[in-house]
């Protein structure tokens, strides 16, 4: 009788945050006080996770603490490959075990081996394949696949890259002449929820608060700060093809990157060195300490980079650089119709009309602005910066099909007074509030119902502020 009342007393004093997780009463002293330095809460549709310590635990308190979200992402994500290839999950994770593991670093894949441990304590099974696999599904899917699915599966279907509405803007463009940035997600509706607010403090490093999926070690979306005083989103670049089997995976160097560098050239170094070409971005990064902000162009071959105290840069989605836009990729940049170069051009009307006054609020309203420049009139769809393609993505605007569950999944803003404090402010579902319905959806569109079981409800959920160190 003792020793339940003491399980009890730890379920409710040692692990508050863990109610989503089974408490295993196996658990040893050595993982009760690793798990007692974490924190799990949630808040307007996001979770926020606290991690702290060496590599191990930390990867096993987020292994732990979100097992149950994990599972489903994975389970999501495997039905998605499945059903768009024909093959097995587990063969796309043999395949990663060869391609990515081995090019893992040592701390990074220990973290791994930390999420694999958690998990396992939870009640649920996986391995350090499946765990890197997942890291990095989109440089297998979007990058590894293509070069590969015509003599494997060739009637799958092309896989459609992220995509995201971004702006950093500093010196005469804002209110106070410090940095402003602002970032959306835009992905498919059915891929797993990138709803995590993920705040890490290494043993080693800097501390890191940054948007993130359940289980992975590094941001994906991306949008980060690191008390070195960076602050960084990128935007996917269209189109982009070459892809370096032999290369380090992105995830890795993105993670090591932001945990390790102190200052723009550093964080650029990092990411370039290894470079395989998969999940090629256009990194928008800012110093808070200088006001500095640049814009990485990572292609493969090809690397655009420019840095300015005075201005802005955007991203849609359409690279800059001439090289890599005319050696790897294949996008068509005056093609109006199409949602990244309507994105673009509405991008650049906004710093026009805005120079001296961005601030958060007006960061807000450009992530969730609907003004479609190629129908010149409001018109929330798949060509605006906060996009909605079940709404009326028209099959000409660079989708195959008509009304695709796709756009954009939330929106985030920061400023250089809230980096300092470690701080973002968040929208979880589009930037702009309007809800989506997942039966309803399926309902009006019933070519999709594959994605049963698959899609999620996103209901409004209003701006929220997350800091590091909170406790709920």
């Amino acid at each position: 009788m003792k020793k339940k009342v003491i399980i009890l007393l730890l379920s409710v004093f040692i692990f508050p945050t863990v109610a989503r997780c089974q408490i295993n009463d196996q658990l040893t002293d050595e993982q009760k006080t690793c798990l007692s330095k974490a924190n799990r809460h949630e808040k307007e549709g996001w979770i926020y996770l606290h991690i702290e310590g060496a590599p191990k635990d930390r990867g096993f308190q987020h292994g732990y603490l979100l097992a149950n979200e994990i599972k489903e992402s994975i389970r999501v994500l495997s039905e998605v490959w499945q059903y768009q290839t024909a093959l097995e999950w587990q063969w796309l994770v043999q395949k990663s075990g060869n391609l990515l593991t081995p090019k893992v670093d040592f701390e990074n894949i220990t973290e791994i081996d930390g999420i694999v441990e958690g998990m396992k304590a939870a009640g649920f099974i996986t391995s350090r394949d499946e765990i890197v696999a997942y890291n990095g599904y989109m440089e297998l899917i979007w990058y590894w696949w293509p070069s590969v699915k015509d003599t494997i599966s060739p009637n799958s279907p092309d896989p459609k890259k992220q995509s995201c509405s971004s702006f950093i803007a500093t010196g005469s463009m804002t209110a106070d002449g410090g940095i402003v940035l602002g970032h959306n997600t835009m992905n498919d509706y059915y891929y797993p929820l990138c709803n995590i607010i993920l705040d890490i403090i290494p043993d080693n490093g800097h501390n890191m608060l940054m948007q993130s999926y359940a289980g992975f070690i590094h941001s994906a979306t991306d949008f980060f700060v690191t008390n070195a005083g960076l602050v960084g989103s990128e935007t996917t670049i269209g189109d982009f093809f070459p892809f370096d089997e032999k290369g380090v995976p992105e995830f890795v160097r993105m993670r090591r990157a932001t945990q390790y560098a102190s200052t723009i050239d550093e964080w650029c170094e990092i990411m370039k060195n290894g470079n395989n070409g998969g999940y090629a971005n256009a990194w928008l990064i800012g110093d808070i300490n200088t006001n500095e902000i640049a814009r990485l162009e990572l292609g493969l071959k090809y690397v655009g980079f420019e840095k300015k105290k005075d201005g802005y840069y955007v991203g849609s989605n359409v690279v800059e650089d001439l090289k890599i836009l005319r050696f790897e990729t294949k996008t068509k940049e005056t093609n109006i119709k199409l949602s990244s170069i309507a994105r673009r051009v509405r991008w650049k009307q906004l710093m026009k009309e805005n120079v001296g006054k961005v601030n958060l609020e007006l960061a807000k309203d450009f992530e969730a602005d609907h003004f479609d420049t190629y129908l010149n009139k409001t018109k929330p769809g798949g060509r605006t910066l906060c996009a909605h393609g079940d709404l009326n993505f028209e099959a000409d605007a660079g989708i195959d099909d008509p009304f695709p569950p796709i756009g954009t999944l939330d929106g985030k803003v920061i400023d250089s007074k809230m980096a300092k404090q470690m701080s973002f402010i968040a929208r979880w579902g589009s930037a702009c509030g309007i809800p989506f319905d997942a039966n309803t959806f399926l309902k009006a569109h019933p070519q999709y119902d594959w994605m049963n079981g698959l899609l999620k409800d996103r209901p409004t959920q209003p701006w929220t502020t997350f800091k590091e160190g909170e406790t709920k």
